[in-house]
């Protein structure tokens, strides 16, 4: 089985969530929160700041932890050949302190965009776009939310 620890931003500001097109070398773009893989060594915390950085231009402040997600992707499941996957998400509440929205440079992500949180459900999108947006606008004292159906546009 193979393992990733992310951390992602939710960014919500008047009804809309900052959201980026990932663009990845094969297969079809998804709209995704900004984050990624925590580096070894590195503290969630700081990851999600330098992952917002790198893939929106925008300077961050975590506001605080919204929960974690952990899910297993089974290998007939996922998008790249591989075997079982596991997933762990750490999701924070941060908010856009300064700089401007572009594109990552030399990167997958493309397109950082403010978009109406109505209109996410038209887009496609991996689980943890919505598992991040069900923490926000729950906020379970434990940090936990059910799993996400993937499916449609909806993908691992």
């Amino acid at each position: 089985m193979s393992f990733r620890l992310a951390a992602y931003a939710v960014c919500i500001e008047d009804g809309r969530v900052l959201l980026a097109r990932h663009v990845p070398p094969k297969g079809e773009p998804v709209w995704t929160l900004p984050g990624g893989g925590v580096e070894h060594a590195e503290d969630p915390f700081d990851a999600v700041i330098r992952e917002v950085a790198e893939e929106t231009g925008c300077d961050a402040m975590v506001e605080g932890l919204l929960g974690v997600d952990s899910r297993v992707v089974p290998a007939a499941e996922r998008t790249v050949p591989g075997p079982e996957h596991q997933n762990v998400g750490i999701f924070y509440q941060v908010r856009i302190t300064g700089g401007e929205l572009r594109p990552e440079p030399n990167g997958e992500t493309a397109e950082p965009t403010w978009t109406p949180i109505a209109d996410v459900a038209r887009l496609r999108r991996p689980s943890l776009v919505d598992i991040g947006l069900a923490l926000a606008r729950t906020l379970p004292a434990t940090g936990h939310v059910a799993p996400v159906p993937v499916g449609g546009l909806i993908q691992h």
